[in-house]
């Protein structure tokens, strides 16, 4: 273990590395359950979505684990799934099979980015504040996540009339959240070992009562994988209304969104936990990305959308994971729940939203790093906080920030105190939202 994955080096152990993986596993274990209620809206099979979920999940982890050896898990992600069901499927008229291969496809371009000489230059590229930003919004953006996923924030109205309100919090999960929240928040000031996998343990088992917490036994059919792997269709992926210029937006969203989220989650999570070196990069973040991209390719051959890194990861850094260890424990831990699906469904989701809200505490300790006073600094950092939880999205928040920071220092006489590669990312994400608008 200290050859393959230098624990001491790290200031890491063992036992670390595995509670850091199964804190990392819970708080992301409800993608398994919530990706197949968007994917399957297409018409591909719920159970069979499930296990192409945690075997891409299983892939991008161990991938990660061993080539780039930092502590960081992957699954399909949220909000890409969203955009593969509605946007992609439902609003420009793609069938789930050419769905699949348009991420194959923003999964090659990625690769191909990944093992260009410019990998190393991109997280290089953004400036210090700006890399404390993106800790501090993506602290705000996973606590969002696990209010909503508690139901302690809800959503009322229809289309562009939809605000966000207080849910029934005397009841039912959104109560067992704050309950689990409260036993977390003491654990945590008590200084106890494992606080967060106390008490998502504790929260699960709180949950009985409240019928929350529940386990029905029943047999996996495994067969139903077949109905999906292998299934993309490069066929007719142009003949949609709106032809090379629909399918160009599609690769590009998938492809902006992909390595912006990876980039930012592994940029703010490092920042927040002090693994960034002297240059403020990431060691083998690179790599990192890499697999990712790799994970993207292969999930989009088992049938799933798009593969992230998650910022989940960060409740595992929070208990002391420093090593790709974690990482490979949360990819067995998704291998064993291909055959344990039912009894990974024990843990409530109102079990997990606490541990997710604990780290957007812990995260936003990166906006102290930020000089507010120093408006060509606050502004774009600003957007890039709020931008995140309030349009559900990091790359968004990335894309706001660096075109923010780029527009500002020109017009400040100030262009040549930006990296270039900043400019070319800036008029991508400018490119992106003028394609997503027309």
């Amino acid at each position: 273990m200290e050859k393959i994955f230098k624990l001491k080096e790290k200031g890491s152990t063992v036992s670390k590395e595995i509670l850091g993986g199964l804190v990392t596993f819970f708080a992301m274990s409800y993608i398994i359950f919530v990706n197949p209620s968007f994917l399957s809206q297409t018409g591909m099979n719920p159970l069979a979505v499930m296990l192409a979920t945690c075997i891409a999940s299983a892939i991008g982890c161990i991938l990660t684990g061993f080539m780039a050896n930092v502590p960081f898990a992957q699954a399909p992600g949220m909000g890409l799934n969203a955009f593969f069901t509605y946007s992609v499927c439902f609003g420009m008229g793609y069938s789930w099979q050419q769905g699949l291969a348009i991420v194959f496809l923003s999964g090659i371009l990625f690769f191909v980015l990944m093992v260009s000489p410019l990998r190393s230059k991109l997280i290089a590229s953004i400036p210090s504040f700006l890399k404390s930003a993106v800790s501090a919004g993506i602290g705000l953006f996973i606590a969002f996540i696990g209010l909503i996923n508690a139901g302690i924030v809800v959503g009322y109205g229809e289309g562009v009339g939809v605000y966000t309100d207080l849910g029934a919090i005397t009841r039912g999960a959104p109560l067992l959240t704050l309950i689990g929240l409260i036993i977390t928040s003491l654990l945590l000031v008590w200084r106890v070992k494992g606080a967060i996998i106390i008490g998502i343990i504790a929260t699960t088992v709180i949950g009985i009562p409240f019928g929350l917490t529940s386990y029905s036994p029943s047999a996996m059919d495994f067969s139903v994988f077949g109905e999906i792997f292998g299934k993309l269709s490069f066929v007719g992926l142009t003949a949609v209304e709106g032809g090379a210029l629909t399918l160009f937006t599609a690769i590009i969203s998938f492809f902006i969104v992909d390595c912006f989220d990876t980039a930012g989650t592994l940029v703010g999570c490092a920042a927040n936990a002090d693994m960034l070196n002297d240059k403020g990069e990431l060691p083998q973040g690179d790599k990192a990305m890499l697999a990712d991209a790799i994970a993207t390719v292969i999930g989009s051959v088992c049938g799933t959308s798009t593969v992230t890194t998650y910022v989940e990861s960060s409740t595992g850094i929070a208990e002391g994971a420093r090593t790709g260890l974690s990482s490979i424990i949360v990819g067995i831990l998704f291998i064993l729940a291909c055959f344990l699906l039912p009894i990974a469904g024990i843990v409530p989701g109102a079990a997990t939203a606490p541990a997710l809200i604990i780290v957007g505490v812990y995260m936003l300790a990166g906006a102290a790093k930020i000089n507010w006073t120093d408006m060509e600094e606050a502004i774009p950092a600003f957007l890039t906080i709020a931008v995140m939880p309030f349009t559900y999205s990091i790359s968004n928040g990335i894309g706001f920030g660096f075109i923010t920071h780029a527009i500002i220092k020109i017009c400040r006489g100030k262009a040549n105190e930006v990296p270039v590669l900043i400019y070319i990312i800036s008029v991508v994400f400018i490119i992106m939202y003028i394609l997503i608008g027309l």
